[in-house]
């Protein structure tokens, strides 16, 4: 089963809160997605949640500002 198809037992033991910090509804689905996944690519993201990469970098930066996510190589983790 790939990561874009995550269900809801998979991630069960998952906390999926969102942090308040979050503002924006796409920066929100990435860091659910991240959290579910525990960790993704850009491709793993843009497959998963149908968005461009142009769309996905800007909030992989915002998260990455806000200290949500980190960058371990080609991966995106979240820090939180």
């Amino acid at each position: 089963m790939s990561k874009s198809e995550l269900t809801l037992e998979q991630t069960s033991d998952t906390d999926l809160t969102i942090p308040q910090e979050i503002d924006s509804t796409g920066s929100k689905l990435v860091y659910l997605y991240l959290n579910a996944a525990e960790e993704a690519t850009i491709e793993e993201l843009q497959s998963s949640l149908r968005m461009k990469q142009l769309a996905l970098f800007p909030y992989l930066e915002t998260l990455t500002d806000e200290g949500l996510v980190e960058r371990d190589g080609q991966q995106y983790v979240c820090s939180a």
